[in-house]
């Protein structure tokens, strides 16, 4: 049985690939925090559905306290390890951007530690589309260059990947980076759009969008975020002999076992017809405030996902209307509405 270390398995991510893993047969141990950026309570349901599997056991701490980070990867003897905690919310970072150095940096630095002491198969590690930045050329490709981030949740996010490269050049871990983009479903984030638009339309209240609606974004099912991830578990990148040796379009390094991944659905989806998907599933209609765009923010996201496809024959599928069905479904029943 393998052993798969995965920070942030009370996370929305996090959680969701736990269950997919243990459904499969291997052995979980999970690393979290539990802070309180959003409903606590949540992530501890989340986590009092994976100790019901046997092959599932987990430790409270946070990423910044390498001592308890060490101590429960020795204790795990990890084959495997998926980086998905971290601080989340790209609004958040104006407000308190020391939680993102402490957390996505020092954080993600101990976490590259404890995969070099001990060796591992395959280090995964989760990034973000918005390393993009301002960039417009779409679709958004891993090789194109991303010197424009917006926020510092970007530029953390950035440095997790030229940190995690290092690493993989100088002590040859083999390492996958994944950029997510725009990730929902059951189980969610609540301070993410879907979660705030539902709990508003079924309280009665208005939901504020931003750019007046003429935002679009390429909308990620969860399910076929964890799927790809567990795909990409079994195709570690290999230091090529040359760069004459990488194929055109894929973002292996020349010069270390490393690689970049987009895990997108490949559709820009607006913001209005997300919304309208919304009303739909809810059966009613959203009363909107329309604003200005926010600080930081980006008008629009697209994947280009022909390298995962390459990689793992596999793209996500799930088209946002099924998806929000799905969310909606699972939030009346959570939340008895």
């Amino acid at each position: 049985m393998r052993t798969v270390f995965i920070t942030g398995t009370a996370g929305f991510i996090g959680y969701h690939l736990a269950q997919l893993l243990l459904d499969e047969g291997f052995r979980v141990v999970g690393y979290d925090a539990m802070t309180d950026y959003y409903d606590v309570t949540l992530k501890q349901r989340r986590h009092q559905n994976l100790l019901q599997n046997a092959h599932f056991t987990c430790t409270e701490g946070y990423l910044e306290d390498f001592e308890a980070l060490s101590a429960a990867c020795d204790a795990a003897k990890p084959d495997i390890i998926v980086h998905l905690a971290g601080q989340a919310g790209v609004r958040y970072s104006l407000e308190n951007p020391r939680a993102y150095m402490e957390s996505n940096v020092m954080g993600t630095f101990n976490v590259t530690e404890c995969a070099r002491m001990h060796g591992v198969e395959h280090l995964l590690m989760a990034s973000t589309s918005s390393v993009y930045g301002a960039s417009t050329e779409m679709p958004f490709e891993e090789t194109q260059r991303t010197d424009t981030p917006l926020t510092l949740y970007a530029a953390t996010k950035r440095a997790n990947e030229h940190m995690a490269h290092s690493y993989a050049h100088l002590w040859k871990i083999p390492t996958t980076m994944f950029r997510f983009f725009t990730v929902y479903g059951p189980w969610g984030r609540p301070d993410m759009a879907l979660f705030k638009f539902v709990k508003a339309g079924l309280n009665g209240d208005p939901i504020d969008v931003y750019d007046h609606g003429n935002m679009a974004r390429d909308f990620t099912y969860v399910t076929d975020i964890v799927r790809a991830i567990r795909m990409l578990i079994d195709v570690p990148p290999q230091e090529p002999a040359s760069a004459d040796d990488i194929a055109q379009g894929d973002s292996l390094s020349p010069v270390a076992p490393f690689r970049v991944v987009n895990i997108g659905n490949g559709t820009k989806v607006p913001l209005m017809t997300f919304i309208t998907a919304i009303e739909d599933a809810l059966g009613l209609t959203l009363q909107k405030n329309f604003l200005d765009m926010q600080k930081g923010d980006v008008h629009e996201t697209l994947a280009d996902n022909s390298l995962l496809q390459r990689l793992t024959g596999y793209a996500p599928q799930t088209d946002v209307p099924e998806g929000v069905r799905q969310f909606v479904t699972w939030y009346r029943d959570y939340y008895d509405k």
